[in-house]
């Protein structure tokens, strides 16, 4: 087992291990070991959601995306492959970079990853097809799913730039995202990680059977996981859609 540091050694202190908090507890908790470890950089609040699914069968696969809110506190880089008028939108939409072939062949050439999202319309699609080995390992191939292949790439963007997160199940039937910046309000933190929730919740694959949650921990990007009452935090979805 890797030596801790002592900053996670004193964020450990602060959880109880054996309890399930509530997602406003845990929240307040993130903050707590924020100000009591002081590291020199903002860490990202992290949402992990294990999900009793076989991800090797494709009516128990689980992906999609969803708009946080109140973003993820940074800068997105966004690139559309497009042409032509769909390029035109791309660009008024605040695009980063688009292009076609021509960005196509520099990605395959120089493994150019310089960007958070990308975004491809229809068309091009069997272009893109031979960036997988560049692109899929690091969760940037666009599909469908995942709203990164459309033609309105105007939105696409627009909710790219927002925030909009990707999420897909591992081999383990986990899901990992970031809900957002250490130095968020609380309000502000809960409201993502309450739509993040929400969008796996909605993603339940027809070949799942059973308790779906399996268990929610949060976490910041160094510090300890924190255990979430499942059924208080689904209880709490439905109180707020109603």
């Amino acid at each position: 087992m890797a030596k801790r540091g002592k900053k996670y050694l004193k964020a450990l202190e602060l959880v109880d291990r054996k309890r399930n908090y509530t997602l406003e507890e845990a929240v307040d908790l993130i903050k707590t070991i924020g100000e009591v470890t002081d590291r020199k950089f903002e860490e990202t609040v992290e949402l992990t959601m294990r999900l009793n699914v076989d991800p090797r069968y494709a009516d128990q696969m689980v992906r999609g995306s969803v708009v946080l809110p109140k973003g993820l506190g940074k800068p997105i880089k966004v690139l559309v492959l497009a042409e032509g008028e769909d390029a035109k939108k791309a660009q008024q939409a605040g695009a980063d970079y688009v292009g076609g072939e021509e960005l196509i062949n520099r990605i395959l050439k120089e493994s150019w990853i310089d960007y958070d999202v990308v975004i491809a319309v229809p068309e091009i699609m069997p272009k893109v097809a031979k960036l997988g080995r560049i692109l899929g390992p690091r969760g940037l191939m666009p599909n469908p799913k995942t709203g990164t292949v459309t033609r309105n790439v105007e939105q696409a963007v627009k909710e790219a730039k927002k925030g909009r997160v990707e999420f897909k199940v591992d081999k383990a039937g986990n899901i990992h995202m970031p809900v957002g910046k250490i130095s968020f309000a609380k309000e502000d933190l809960l409201e993502n990680i309450y739509a993040a929730i929400d969008a796996v919740l909605r993603a339940k694959p027809s070949g799942a059977k059973g308790q779906y949650v399996k268990s929610i921990t949060l976490s910041t990007t160094m510090g300890p996981g924190i255990k979430i009452d499942v059924s208080n935090t689904v209880k709490k979805l439905q109180e707020l859609a109603a």
